[in-house]
């Protein structure tokens, strides 16, 4: 049997889990990393060439976003029904707040294009991003700029969810009770005797990650001869949404139990963040030190810029509670590790809902603009 994982990989991948999770816990002046200081620590592993297989990121991933998907399902249909008008703008105008800053950068200090791009794609830790920026501009530069943009990306949205209830003088709890009034079961199940594979839920959540990456091979046709897909991450989180909904296709079950979902969805961000980590940490420093840190600063602009215009367009024209406000930002941000933040500092999953709902818009947008631009500026 070929073993495609050798034990010293898994001793340096769970090493950065113990690690980073240590860091994470570091509290100053009450704010910390929280997960994302796995981030941290896999990068420094992948500057001194320590990465994770691809298969590692890829499961995380994949189940992250089935979990967060399961879990906002129930409530994420009336919700969306709801407020769909805001979401759908707000993932409009946080990913073209960023396109717009990344275009004022390129004419105003003659960034090239390809790394330009790049840098967006990083800063809004957008990987189908990067991967429609490489396509258009057919450089490699674009990964470079990702690579710097990316850490920085991921952090900012992270301190973000934790300062701004700090700026407002929000009462997290209270907002956190808000969000728990207007949960619903939407699943009809009570009176219909259901068959169940396995007590936990295992089935269900197995088979939402199959009709997910099903769903994200689907190519869409856009305008300008470009196409969009969800791919592995929009995939699972929709195929998520849809059965958490439904809570069983026909007389099967396919709900999941509550503690599963809440393990998986840690384990798969915390591979995640292995995964990224240790291969944007792969050359960081050198790409630092050949193009300075200037580039490192055009980054944190684009990162910073769209959560501004984010915050005030649901704060002050959808008057939008502070916990969506903040899914929404995450999902506009593309940022998973965000969410898992945020559930973590308002301790509901309902913040995923809005979340959910902001994510998709905001990937096709990423997507979009990343080939447009590419193919507008060579």
């Amino acid at each position: 049997m070929i073993s495609f994982l050798s034990d010293q990989t898994l001793i340096s991948v769970f090493l950065m889990a113990a690690i980073g999770y240590l860091v994470g816990s570091v509290k100053i002046r009450g704010l910390s990393l929280g997960t994302s200081g796995i981030l941290l620590v896999a990068l420094i592993f992948g500057h001194f060439g320590i990465e994770a297989p691809p298969m590692i990121q890829n499961i995380g991933l994949i189940s992250f976003v089935t979990a967060v998907g399961l879990m906002a399902g129930p409530n994420f249909f009336r919700n969306f029904r709801g407020n769909a008008v805001s979401y759908l703008v707000l993932g409009v105008a946080i990913t073209g707040a960023g396109a717009l800053t990344c275009l004022i950068l390129i004419r105003l200090t003659g960034l090239a294009p390809d790394l330009a791009l790049g840098i967006m794609a990083g800063a809004l830790t957008s990987t189908p991003g990067l991967a429609a920026a490489m396509e258009a501009t057919g450089s490699s530069m674009a990964s470079l700029g990702y690579g710097i943009a990316y850490p920085f990306g991921v952090i900012s949205v992270v301190l973000f969810v934790q300062l701004m209830p700090k700026w407002l003088k929000a009462d997290v709890k209270e907002e956190s009770q808000k969000l728990s009034l207007r949960r619903i079961d939407a699943r009809k199940t009570a009176q219909i005797r259901l068959i169940t594979c396995d007590s936990r839920g295992f089935f269900g959540f197995a088979l939402a990650i199959v009709l997910g990456l099903l769903i994200g091979q689907i190519s869409i046709p856009l305008p300008g001869g470009v196409s969009f897909a969800m791919g592995t991450s929009g995939g699972p989180l929709f195929a998520g949404l849809i059965l958490g909904y439904f809570g069983r296709i026909g007389k099967v079950d396919v709900s999941v139990n509550k503690e599963v979902l809440v393990t998986m969805r840690e384990f798969g961000l915390a591979m995640f963040l292995i995964g990224v980590g240790s291969h944007a940490g792969v050359g960081l420093w050198r790409v630092l030190r050949e193009q300075g840190l200037l580039l490192f600063l055009y980054g944190a602009v684009i990162a910073v810029v769209p959560m501004l215009v984010g915050s005030i367009l649901a704060r002050k024209v959808f008057r939008m509670n502070v916990l969506d406000m903040l899914g929404s930002i995450c999902g506009g941000m593309t940022s998973t590790p965000a969410l898992g933040t945020l559930i973590q500092v308002s301790g509901t999953d309902d913040v995923a809902a809005s979340y959910a709902a902001t994510y998709p818009v905001a990937l096709a947008m990423v997507v979009l603009c990343a080939q447009l631009m590419g193919v507008y500026l060579k």
